[in-house]
């Protein structure tokens, strides 16, 4: 039976487009480095994506070089070891820290990275409400990226690009920290650790 938060995530995104099962090395591996909550929706839910792919609960094995490559040089990496544990059709990843138990938040189109340093470094009483408060605050709205006249883009790159695939994101070329246009034309559907990469680079 789902809880209050997975329902409210459930009420605000629908039902998961794709499942996979998690393995047990998986819930063996983190346990008692992520949430007891976050296991224990792996077990029941698998890693999924939600509505037509803008919003995915996800491994965090595949993301693990790509998200220490955006840490190295903003001192998050000496404060915690973080895994991605979930991401969004536009690259953003969601983080969550080992030591104290806290979320950090890698804006990749917009080139930065969103954490509450004064939290950072204080242990999470509550790391499973906290979690939940994040899964089910998320919505439509709060995911989607907005163009460059404020209007969003998900469902406008969905019907032309199609959903995003596991491995991919939609993203903006040229990108946007070197110039780039955030407009539907500009929009392309890319590999996400590639274009993630290539994004951290130009952002230096």
């Amino acid at each position: 039976m789902r809880d209050e938060f997975f329902q409210s995530l459930i009420d605000n995104l629908g039902e998961p487009n794709s499942r996979r099962e998690v393995p047990k090395s998986s819930i063996d591996k983190y346990r008692s480095i992520l949430p007891k909550a976050l296991l224990g929706y792996w077990q029941s839910e698998g890693w999924c994506s939600y509505a037509d792919g803008l919003f995915w609960i996800v491994d965090p094995e595949p993301y693990k070089a790509t998200l220490d490559m955006w840490l190295q040089g903003s001192g998050l990496a000496e404060v915690d070891n973080y895994n991605v544990i979930a991401r969004d059709a536009f690259g953003s990843l969601y983080a969550w820290g080992e030591r104290y138990q806290r979320k950090i938040t890698i804006s990749s189109l917009a080139g930065g990275i969103v954490a509450l340093k004064n939290q950072l470094s204080k242990p999470n009483p509550v790391p499973d409400r906290t979690l939940g408060i994040f899964l089910g605050s998320t919505s439509r709205e709060s995911l989607d990226f907005e163009d460059n006249q404020g209007k969003p883009l998900f469902q406008r790159a969905l019907a032309k690009l199609g959903p995003v695939g596991a491995d991919e994101m939609y993203a903006f070329e040229p990108a946007l920290c070197i110039g780039g246009k955030a407009d539907l034309e500009h929009m392309k559907k890319v590999d996400i650790h590639v274009h993630l990469m290539i994004l951290d680079q130009l952002r230096r």
